[in-house]
This record gives structure tokens, sequence and C-alpha cells, in this order.
């Protein structure tokens, strides 16, 4: 192999480049960081209801009685971070989700984990319902003659009736309610 010689993208390359660029292409078609957030938010608030500080020969609990809450909002925090990495269609659902028990674990365990699991779930939530896929490039869709078409709502030219058709023919320029199947409405209106 010479110097000369282009390398195989996969082939000639280190298995952790390879990964890294697969992970980064499927990292990008999903909510990563928001189920990555909601993640990081749901570990606090289910430890340290049960976790016990040591400074010395002291001992601090954290224990509330509603332990088995905190337990069950945490748990439910990572379940939910986990759906966004691996279900994103559920994504709107579960920041909502993500939200609300962020919100509930405030007053349920030790002001939501001292605050650290409370903002990482809201932050979370919130980052999955404002996620949008990216939407592929649209092409420009061609008519039966192979001439490009024009989107809905842009300007074009009308096309000419058909003079040889008769006098009691409707042309295209006649229908003026928009429904007609050649500017693709279907018979729905639309305001705008």
């Amino acid at each position: 192999m010479s110097a000369e010689t282009p390398a195989a993208p996969g082939h000639d390359e280190h298995y952790l480049r390879v990964f890294r660029r697969n992970f980064r292409a499927w990292r990008g078609t999903r909510p990563f960081w928001a189920g990555l957030f909601v993640m990081l938010g749901g570990l606090p608030i289910a430890y340290f209801p049960y976790a016990n500080l040591r400074l010395g020969h002291l001992t601090l609990a954290m224990a509330t009685t509603a332990g088995a809450g905190s337990l069950i909002i945490g748990v439910l925090l990572v379940v939910l971070g986990i759906s966004l990495w691996f279900q994103k269609h559920v994504r709107f659902f579960a920041g909502v989700a993500a939200i609300l028990l962020a919100l509930v674990s405030i007053p349920v365990s030790n002001l939501g984990g001292f605050l650290i699991g409370f903002l990482f779930a809201l932050i979370g939530g919130a980052m999955a319902v404002s996620w949008a896929e990216d939407a592929p490039p649209a092409q420009e869709p061609a008519d039966a003659g192979g001439a490009a078409v024009a989107p809905m709502g842009t300007a074009t030219q009308a096309p000419v009736a058909d003079p040889g058709a008769g006098p009691g023919t409707v042309g295209a320029t006649d229908d003026l309610s928009g429904t007609s199947p050649g500017n693709e409405a279907n018979g729905r209106h639309s305001a705008g």
C-alpha cells in the first residue's frame, strides 16, 4: 500500500474511530442529551433518601417517610431517559412526564434530590419536548410531463386553458376554490 492509495472508510480505520462515527450518527437521530439529563436527574432523587452520610462517628441519615415515592420517581425518570434514547417517537410524552415528575420530587424527596435531580430532570424534560428531528432536504416533485411543480403557497404561473376544449368545458383557471387535485389540496382548505 502506497501513500497515494485512498483509505476505504470503515475498513482501514481504527475500530474506535468507526465506533465514534457510528455513535455520533446514532446520537444525532434522537434526543440523546435530553435522555441523559433526565436519567441524571433520576439518580440523585432516588439515591439521597436512602443515603447515610458519615462525618467521623456521626451518621447523618437523610431518609424521609416518602422514601418509596422517591425511589419510584427516580426509577421512572431513568426509564423515561432510556425511552428517549431508544423510542424517539415518545419524546413529547416522556418530556412532559419528566417535567411533572421533577416538580413532584420537590416535596416528596428532599427538595428533588437537593435541587440537583430536580434541575437535571426539568432541563432534560424541556429539551425532550423541544427536540425536533431533522427533516430530509425537500425535493421538488415533478408532474407527469417532467416539469418541476412548485410547492403549495408559492407563486406560479396559472395554466392556460385549452382553447380547443369547447365552450362548456371547465378549465384549470376557472377553479377558484383552491381545492382541485391539480394544486394538490385534495379538498382541504388551508388558512395561509
